[in-house]
């Protein structure tokens, strides 16, 4: 992506479902659940760019000794200070106590056998190590202490937040992961209070209630009471102090959870890949987690996978798809070279089939496997174009050896224009040396393009902003003087904000809505975003339920077309020669390249929770108001 939207939050849990001592004699280490967590976390890494947490849990531990342990980092090299301080408490030791479990899970931290792995990237706040989870809830009762992380936004943290106040909470910050903490640990009180004054009358003592609270506890109940009126997008994974573990996922399946179970070992992470390759397993034995549902592991080892709110339409993420998860995932690799390949027929349109003088390529380093998709399918189309002129020539009688091997040479001239510098920084002060510094971070290959005579076409993922675009890539190309420079994007027009776990908040950053904003000021129809101002401030009245998007009226003015064209104009710097045309995926090819995952409100606006159609009117308010608050 050339205007980098950043990424996601990611998650790992694991459970050891056998004594330490098993991984030793079996693995050579005590150590083998943290070396796992390592990997799956390095496997994921592309996932958080701000910190990296983790938690431990010791199963079974004496009163009085510590059996939660918890480090966290938020330095620029965030997984290497966190593993680091980690090991840090096994490098003075001696090789027998390091071979000796017993003596490692009794006197050192990480030896427990619940992992909870955490990488952050916050869409919002400050980066603080504060913010970086796993998150503490402590208690001296053994089953009230609750760990948490998770990869989510909910939209309506305001209204839970007063909840928690009318429970009589006085929660220390406002944030969507204190409030759900909070909120789960409310319900988790309750619940284990529930078990002791059921217990209780039956003469059991206060060390057997504890025992029979851990058996007992609910924690389907627990969720489901919890998350009843959670509006957003989520992955939450929990411990509880005495051993039990939950992932919970959003009733719509938006964010992303995969696991595999063994007699050995449960793993949950964001992404399918990071498990096959950490644990050297199948494709297909990696389950994903359904929507609504809760993979919960009891203490015992018993592994469900319960239902806790009732799921909704479909609407996993296809940013997952096009750009936020690795190209590893088989799934994820087909469908991203089938939107590169569903453009080729748009593409040779717009360079009049001319094949012989135009040369393919890709915007680096995400587009890479769009391109193998969009070169195949181009290759298909010449082929088409090849069969149809070896036939008229073969009718007229006009096909010779000579030409037959001209029309059998033709092919696509697909190359590396683009080059990005990932060391280049920019330190000047002033703007117009830093701006100069800034469109060479994308550098080219030269000495391959005919002057005046090829076009280029460069294939990105997705088009934010645009700013990349303009500042750097298209400037650069242009000084290899090419006739004509498209930009073609595997992705649709990005129209609408993100509430659920992107950080694309702010209208205003898109290069689509700005080329709305321009067809309208062009055209006299100004005044429609006033009215649409004027609609977005009337739903803030009605029950949520009823909200709708008041900001796809405007779209409807114009085709895509229209904005695209307004969109090259945009993107096009000032004082290059060669013309500039920007060409997008359509929401209808999209689902076909990627048909299990119809999540698309960032490019058709249709939200899959109320909360994010009031969230698009928010932030439509707010640009008009031209302020910077956060619309959720």
């Amino acid at each position: 992506m050339s205007d980098a939207i950043k990424h996601e939050c990611g998650l790992a849990m694991i459970r050891l479902l056998k004594p330490i001592d098993y991984y030793h004699k079996k693995y050579g280490t005590a150590l083998y659940g943290l070396n796992k967590m390592n990997l799956l976390l390095q496997k994921q890494r592309n996932r958080g760019q701000d910190g990296a947490g983790l938690v431990t849990i010791k199963l079974d531990s004496e009163p009085g000794t510590r059996y939660i342990s918890r480090k966290r980092s938020n330095s620029p090299q965030y997984l290497k200070d966190l593993f680091e301080g980690v090991f840090a408490h096994f490098q003075d030791i001696t090789p027998e106590q390091l071979n000796d479990p017993a003596w490692l899970k009794a006197n050192k931290p990480y030896t427990g056998e619940l992992l909870l792995g955490h990488l952050r990237y916050g869409t919002h706040g400050v980066n603080t190590i504060e913010t970086v989870h796993p998150f503490l809830r402590q208690n001296n009762w053994i089953t009230r202490n609750l760990v948490l992380a998770g990869n989510f936004n909910l939209t309506n943290v305001d209204e839970l937040f007063g909840e928690l106040l009318d429970l009589g909470q006085y929660p220390k910050e406002k944030s969507d992961t204190v409030t759900v903490m909070e909120k789960i640990g409310h319900f988790l009180d309750d619940e284990v209070q529930r078990l002791f004054n059921w217990f209780k009358p039956e003469g059991y003592s206060i060390q057997e209630i504890n025992k029979l609270i851990a058996e007992h506890l609910d924690v389907q109940r627990l969720l489901q009471r919890s998350c009843r009126k959670f509006d957003g997008g989520y992955v939450m994974a929990g411990l509880i102090g005495h051993g039990d573990a939950f992932v919970l996922r959003d009733p719509g399946g938006i964010r992303p959870a995969f696991y595999y179970v063994d007699d050995e070992i449960v793993v949950v992470a964001s992404e399918r890949p990071a498990i096959q390759t950490s644990l050297n397993i199948r494709y297909f034995q990696v389950k994903e987690l359904k929507p609504g549902h809760a993979l919960i592991i009891k203490k015992n080892g018993t592994v469900t996978e319960e239902a806790c709110k009732e799921p909704t339409a479909p609407s996993a993420c296809s940013f997952e798809r096009i750009y936020f998860s690795r190209g590893t995932d088989r799934d994820i690799y087909l469908e991203r070279k089938k939107l590169g390949e569903l453009l080729a027929e748009k593409i040779m349109k717009a360079i009049n089939y001319d094949i012989e003088n135009t040369i393919f390529s890709f915007i680096p380093n995400t587009a890479e496997v769009a391109f193998f998709g969009m070169v195949k399918g181009l290759e298909a189309k010449l082929n088409e174009i090849k069969s149809q002129k070896i036939l008229e020539l073969t009718q007229k009688n006009e096909l010779t050896d000579e030409v037959l091997q001209k029309i059998m040479n033709l092919s696509i001239r697909a190359e590396k224009l683009a080059v990005k510098d990932e060391k280049l920084r920019t330190f000047i002060a002033d703007d117009a040396s830093r701006n100069q510094m800034v469109s060479h971070v994308y550098d080219v290959t030269y000495g391959i393009v005919q002057n005046g005579i090829d076009t280029l076409v460069l294939i990105d993922d997705s088009i934010v902003r645009g700013t990349t675009l303009k500042e750097s890539i298209i400037y650069i190309l242009s000084t290899l003087k090419p006739k004509k420079i498209i930009i073609v994007s595997s992705a649709p027009q990005i129209r609408y904000p993100d509430c659920y776990g992107i950080d694309m908040s702010k209208m205003k950053e898109f290069v689509a809505f700005r080329a709305l904003v321009e067809l309208l000021h062009e055209d006299g129809k100004a005044h429609l975003m006033d009215e649409v101002f004027q609609k977005c401030q009337e739903q803030e009245s009605l029950p949520i339920e009823q909200v709708t998007n008041q900001v796809k009226a405007l779209y409807a003015h114009y085709t895509d077309e229209q904005i695209s064209a307004k969109i090259s104009t945009l993107v096009t710097p000032e004082n290059i020669t060669p013309e500039v045309q920007v060409i997008y995926q359509s929401i209808e090819d999209l689902h076909q390249a990627c048909p299990n995952h119809h999540g698309d409100w960032y490019f058709s606006g249709d939200y899959p929770t109320p909360g994010g159609m009031r969230v698009v009117n928010r932030a439509f308010m707010n640009y008009m108001k031209n302020s910077d608050e956060r619309a959720y």
